[in-house]
């Protein structure tokens, strides 16, 4: 078969033939479709070409059409077509060159300027003529049109099956398909209650962290799928025990579409995914799958995940609780912004907004300081509570208690796992024939690593056992007065097990946020929003730095003034201040001791008397005794208390007296100029009394 479009010009060039397959599953199955494809060969001898003109490019089996990134064998026909080495470009159908009309016109335009046949099953096309082009663009984009109508087709079959939720999805572990389709748990006792452990540890921890040092602090294993789709145990890490609480499989639901394509793509063409928020995904079925949680549980549990993502800025949350010294880290939002603050360690704990000074480059918008602030929201929080929330204390203890014997079954379950493992490997090292050595060295070799394995888990559950003491309980009077009485509260927040982290948690059940703004320098006002939406105000007074930074200092300094020159005493004056709303600058109250520093700072100087005199005969003080000696002061207080003076401090005076004799100046002498290393003016002075007497 000839046609009247091929000319010599045509046949001193190459004939292509492109073969290309969508799927790896088509080349092994869609046999026929491939020999179809080779056998366009005896197509284009038919057409005019020699056998030796003829050339195939298969490189893109198993590479889908919809693009021409990834199909080098497209690639380097486009490039042959432009070196002008090709006169005919064959294929089976036009979908197999290209099903994308973005890559499908470029060529028509090329295989045109360059005078390149194009031809099918069909027919051969000139792309340099109108009818040719025509024909050409309309089955180009026929073709793109079926790639959608294929698509859609069998997205919709897809979706309709997961609506019904009979999709048959890979199932985590924990879960089994029969041959019927039914899903049930595993046949595994352990493995379901090694999973059910997962979700009872992190609701009673409340951290995937945590519920990792649990499981690793007692060597237990946690149940995963190999390639193969087989249980196996594998050491927890943060990621399984997260996959393992995410999953909705676990809660009994279907769910299908949690994940959706953006437009950017890899490299190499891949698109990417990204998980949809819960809210978004496409089909939930609940109640498919035996369940081992609610689904008011997974919702919770999905709830303290993303409450325990610290992303201040851009979830919004909390993040779990911690051992920092800042009661309400996580919690705290700026009055004047609207921004979260962050704790900050250094030379104290402060709550600062920082937001604007990393976003814009300004300044700090607040620094607080946390102590004081904390202590007025525990306050707060004690007032807050009722009889009926402290008997949830109780329900913590029970739920600890439970959570520790659910972890101690689930020990005894692996050494019982471990010991069945152990009696297998030598069930299978004594039928083995002992001149097999290769086998039999491999046997023993197992063996001996389960045994080894059996004996660690053996010793550590027997030492947690040993070491486990019962947990506190109250008696009934105990727990009467506990349900009955409030105030018994703040006794159970100064308990030495109740850490920081446990003091957080506790405050998390009541408050949602608490809202900070100083609105002058010595007053910190304080919004607490309650889980209920209720909202209580406080206000707390911290320290400042001097008396002028104080909002009412001028006031407060011209008022001192005025009383110090009336002669009012300094505690009078500082009560009159006090009732009239002033404080000190480190104190709710105004001090006697600022109205004096004060006074005596603007020279209003007062006859004091003395509570003892300046000299005393035959005695000499520190300052008096340093210029005799012509010594330092500094000098005299180091041979003191490096014991080189032996001296007692003298009672009624309150200070070191020492002699004012010539012995004993000429004692300090020597010990000055280093002919002495110790002087006792104690003995010294026993010595002369005995003398005298």
């Amino acid at each position: 078969m000839t046609s009247e479009l091929v000319t010599a010009r045509h046949l001193g060039r190459k004939a292509v033939i492109y073969i290309r397959q969508s799927t790896p599953q088509q080349v092994m199955t869609n046999q026929e479709s491939l020999r179809l494809q080779y056998a366009l060969r005896r197509r284009a001898q038919e057409l005019g070409w020699h056998e030796g003109d003829i050339e195939v490019i298969d490189t893109d089996l198993g590479r889908s059409g919809a693009s021409a990134a990834h199909r080098e064998g497209f690639k380097d026909l486009i490039a042959r077509v432009t070196l002008g080495e090709v006169g005919l470009v064959l294929s089976y159908e036009v979908t197999r060159l290209a099903r994308n009309c973005s890559d499908w016109y470029p060529l028509l335009d090329l295989c045109g300027y360059r005078q390149c046949l194009i031809g099918d099953r069909d027919g051969v096309y000139d792309p340099g003529s109108a009818n040719g082009r025509l024909l050409l663009g309309l089955k180009g984009t026929i073709s793109e049109v079926e790639l959608h109508t294929l698509r859609g087709r069998l997205t919709a079959g897809l979706l309709s099956k997961a609506e019904r939720g009979e999709l048959a999805l890979l199932l985590p572990a924990g879960l089994t398909r029969g041959a019927h389709g039914v899903v049930t748990k595993h046949p595994d006792r352990e493995v379901q209650e090694r999973i059910s452990l997962v979700f009872t540890s992190f609701l009673e921890l409340g951290s995937v962290g945590k519920v990792l040092r649990a499981f690793r602090g007692r060597r237990l294993a946690v149940p995963r799928l190999d390639r193969f789709g087989e249980v196996v145990w594998r050491t927890p890490t943060g990621g399984m025990i997260a996959a393992i609480l995410k999953n909705p499989a676990y809660c009994g639901a279907f769910v299908y579409g949690r994940t959706r394509s953006c437009r950017a793509t890899y490299a190499g063409g891949k698109l990417i995914t990204a998980r949809c928020p819960m809210t978004e995904w496409k089909v939930v079925v609940r109640d498919r799958y035996p369940a081992y949680i609610g689904w008011e549980e997974f919702e919770r549990i999905r709830a303290m995940l993303r409450d325990n993502h610290a992303e201040y800025m851009r979830h919004q949350t909390r993040g779990v609780p911690r051992e920092g010294a800042a009661l309400l880290q996580g919690c705290v939002w700026c009055g004047r912004c609207g921004h979260k603050m962050t704790v900050e360690y250094r030379s104290r704990t402060r709550y600062v907004c920082n937001f604007l000074q990393r976003s814009q480059g300004g300044p700090l918008c607040q620094h607080l300081p946390a102590d004081p602030i904390d202590e007025q929201v525990v306050a707060a929080f004690f007032a807050a509570v009722g009889p009926e929330e402290l008997d949830a204390w109780a329900r913590a203890q029970e739920a600890r208690r439970q959570a520790e014997d659910a972890l101690d079954h689930a020990e005894a379950q692996q050494v019982e796992r471990l010991r069945y493992q152990a009696l297998l490997a030598e069930r299978q090292f004594s039928r083995v024939d002992p001149d097999n050595r290769l086998v039999a060295s491999e046997l023993e070799h197992r063996w001996e690593a389960a045994l080894r394995e059996l004996r660690q888990a053996e010793e550590a559950l027997a030492l947690r056992r040993a070491s486990r003491t019962e947990p506190e309980t109250l008696t009934s009077e105990e727990r009467a007065d506990f349900l009955a009485l409030g105030p018994q509260l703040p006794a159970i927040w100064h308990q030495p097990s109740m850490d920081r982290t446990h003091k957080k948690a506790m405050l998390r059940c009541l408050i949602d946020k608490v809202i900070l703004q100083r609105t002058v320098p010595e007053r910190i006002d304080i919004r607490i929003v309650w889980r209920g939406g209720d909202v209580a105000e406080a206000q707390v007074e911290p320290a400042v730095y001097a008396l002028h930074a104080l909002s009412r200092g001028p006031e407060m300094q011209a008022r001192m003034l005025e009383l110090a020159h009336q002669d009012f005493p300094d505690a009078e004056v500082a009560d009159i201040l006090t009732r009239e709303g002033h404080r000190s600058p480190r104190c709710s109250r105004v001090l006697a001791r600022t109205v004096q520093v004060f006074r005596q700072r603007h020279r209003v100087l007062r006859g004091t008397s003395r509570t003892h005199p300046r000299h005393i005969p035959g005695s000499l003080s520190i300052a008096e005794l340093a210029r005799r000696l012509q010594v330092s002061r500094s000098w005299v207080d180091r041979c003191i208390r490096s014991g080189a003076i032996v001296i007692v401090r003298d009672a009624a005076a309150k200070r070191y007296l020492f002699p004012d004799t010539e012995d004993s100046l000429a004692a300090l002498q020597s010990l000055k100029s280093g002919q002495v290393t110790h002087v006792d003016l104690v003995r010294n002075d026993q010595e002369q009394m005995r003398a005298s007497t």
